[in-house]
């Protein structure tokens, strides 16, 4: 089975927009791109609706990924692109139609005036559920910006964005991020939030001496989990920042500058169900670049 890029269609903006950011990432990758719009079946009621019926929401959904498809390869004429319309609820359908593929790619529902976006229901269990990347992109300049980067050009391109857990790094999201970043020919920016000993609440302090101590301790923990990484690509250039407070805020605010922001979930197959996590969570609503969520055990 051949290898593809996938992005999910629904005619918005947002789709649109990831739409782009997916061909282009095809293009990096060298793989084709696979265009697939879900078609959920009309109520019987709304299907005798001249103007809401089946035969309408037919001609809406063969028309979007036409145009979409034509579109693409005008912008992206070296990307092989085709086209598939499936029926079904379409979180489920759309992990299906990815199974084989390297990265699927969604639009987020945007939020008009907020700098950042909410992430819509069918996104949400998406990445909820996905055991491949799965990368959300706002429509937007920033999106719009890193969708026509010329990969020969000489100008550089943002950095790549990684949070990391240093106490229990994932390979799966480091070797995604540092490919991203290998790929792009930019940096990576490695952030690192951390907590202080629960005795701060009280409002109780600590001698300077210790309060280094800690610093000192969590910043060799990164670099010791980045090490085998930093050798295995060696022309990346890393840029590690680890600071006390919430990693989603500091996620959030590095995202700014980011051209793609990459973060973790780890798989849950038990009682409780899959879920995403407080820092993803937090991430995929307010980051203002586009989220690419690595899935790992």
């Amino acid at each position: 089975m051949t290898r593809t890029v996938t992005v999910g269609l629904d005619g918005s903006a947002e789709s649109r927009a990831a739409a782009d950011w997916a061909a282009h990432e095809a293009q990096l990758r060298g793989l084709p791109l696979k265009l697939v719009q879900v078609w959920e079946p009309v109520p019987a009621p709304m299907a005798q609706a001249p103007l809401l019926g089946a035969e309408t929401q037919q001609h809406w959904t063969e028309r979007i990924p036409r145009e979409a498809a034509d579109g693409i390869r005008r912008r992206h004429p070296g990307v092989d692109v085709t086209v598939e319309q499936l029926t079904g609820a379409p979180a489920d359908t759309l992990l299906d139609a990815a199974k084989d593929s390297e990265l699927l790619v969604l639009g987020s529902r945007g939020l008009s005036g907020v700098g950042g976006f909410l992430v819509g229901s069918v996104g949400l269990s998406v990445v909820a559920h996905a055991e491949l990347p799965v990368v959300l992109v706002r429509a937007g300049e920033q999106a719009a910006a890193e969708n026509g980067t010329n990969p020969s050009s000489a100008t550089p391109s943002r950095p790549v964005v990684l949070g990391i857990d240093a106490g229990a790094p994932a390979d799966a999201v480091l070797e995604f991020a540092f490919t991203e970043a290998a790929r792009r020919d930019t940096a990576l920016r490695v952030v690192h939030g951390w907590s202080l000993p629960p005795y701060y609440a009280y409002g109780l302090g600590m001698d300077a001496g210790l309060n280094d101590e800690l610093f000192r301790w969590e910043a060799a923990a990164l670099t010791e989990a980045l090490r085998p990484w930093r050798l295995k690509h060696p022309a990346v250039e890393v840029a590690l920042e680890s600071r006390v407070g919430s990693a989603a805020d500091h996620l959030v605010d590095a995202s700014r500058e980011a051209s793609l922001v990459v973060i973790g979930r780890r798989i849950r197959r038990g009682a409780l169900g899959a879920h995403i996590g407080p820092v993803a969570h937090g991430v995929l609503h307010h980051s203002t670049a586009p989220v690419a969520v690595v899935s790992h055990d």
